[in-house]
């Protein structure tokens, strides 16, 4: 998503595309999947007086907007991501804690599933898997 884009975008809602908002979007662009202190470290290259309240501030504005999503993706703080991209689920690695997005789509029969007995409508935007990857699967069995 261009900037420009976030300009039109914003205009469209009454709000400026201020330079706070402004390197908060290029930052979660930049990092995808950041949480706010990685954002806040980004931030700060381009501008130092950014506090971590302004960034919380700012994502929270820009996720009301729909122009970040947030998943938690373990503990701590959430991983926030452009909501532009297609919707997906993550699939976090214990061991190394890569993330690795997957269709929804995967999900489909267990969401169809929780619907028919439960009633249950899921979110999968802010879904998260964990587990181990491909690759720390691997070295796992080839050490053993």
């Amino acid at each position: 998503m261009a900037s420009t884009d976030w300009k039109s975008d914003l205009r469209q809602r009454g709000y400026r595309l201020t330079p706070q908002r402004e390197l908060v979007l290029e930052a979660v662009d930049t990092l995808d999947h950041a949480t706010p202190e990685g954002i806040l470290c980004e931030v700060r290259k381009t501008a130092s007086g950014i506090n971590i309240s302004t960034v919380y501030r700012t994502l929270e504005l820009l996720e009301e907007l729909g122009l970040v999503n947030h998943a938690h993706l373990g503990h701590g703080a959430p991983s926030y991501h452009l909501a532009d991209r297609y919707d997906h689920m993550h699939l976090v690695c214990r061991d190394c804690e890569r993330v690795t997005e997957a269709d929804v789509a995967l999900a489909g029969p267990l969401k169809d599933e929780l619907r028919a007995k439960f009633g249950f409508e899921t979110d999968m935007k802010h879904f998260a898997i964990f587990g181990r990857c491909r690759e720390c699967t691997r070295k796992d069995a080839s050490d053993g």
